[in-house]
């Protein structure tokens, strides 16, 4: 999904779903646009599994969700150089991360992953050092997540809102008060802005 000028979107469990008891793991990912592409057009595209770029080595399982890694380019339109891997490792198994892009890190989805020979702990991001090659490996079976890519400045964010402009946060609070977001269909309920304490500014990213 790509938000550009502003989108809405709705997720729903299906009734059928909801009286059964079940586990949801997922990762979301927020990944900011260059300023020239800032107030593009809103599109949401589905990709089914099959279109994305799949291969295994020595033990090693990956999955290039979108961006360019090992020589493959997913089929997700991105606007700017990124990388985003999901990794998965047999215990013992090992990899090479090329420094090919300024920002790169790693989230560890599972425990059991060591970086250069450093444990990192389940659910936390470690942050590469720019340019640098790093050995990923497995010490129990594994996953993790690798994402990276070319700085496009700072960005601001405020709730659901992210610009380079504290006034087109502004405005985006105004349109959303105003009901000027376009409705996903079949969808009625209105969320409305969170209560905002006068001393609370945009948050950095």
């Amino acid at each position: 999904m790509t938000a550009g000028r502003g989108i809405v979107h709705s997720e729903r469990t299906p009734d059928d779903d909801r009286s059964k008891e079940a586990i949801l793991h997922g990762i979301q990912t927020w990944i900011a646009l260059p300023h020239e592409y800032e107030e593009t057009d809103p599109w949401f595209r589905h990709h089914p599994a099959t279109e994305l770029p799949v291969w295994e080595d020595a033990g090693v399982s990956f999955t290039l969700i979108a961006g360019e890694a090992y020589d493959r380019t997913s089929p997700v339109q991105i606007f700017s150089p990124m990388i985003y891997l999901d990794v998965q490792l047999t215990a013992g198994r090992e990899f090479t991360l090329p420094g090919d892009y300024s920002e790169q890190a790693v989230y560890s989805v599972t425990e059991g992953l060591v970086i250069d020979g450093v444990p990192l702990q389940q659910h936390r991001l470690a942050v590469l050092n720019s340019g640098t090659e790093v050995n990923i490996s497995a010490s129990a079976n594994a996953r993790c997540i690798v994402i990276g890519g070319e700085p496009v400045g700072e960005r601001h964010k405020w709730w659901n809102f992210v610009s380079s402009r504290h006034s087109r946060i502004e405005q985006a609070k105004l349109d959303w008060r105003e009901g000027r977001f376009a409705q996903v269909p079949q969808e009625t309920e209105f969320i409305p802005l969170p209560e905002e304490p006068p001393s609370q500014a945009e948050q950095p990213l």
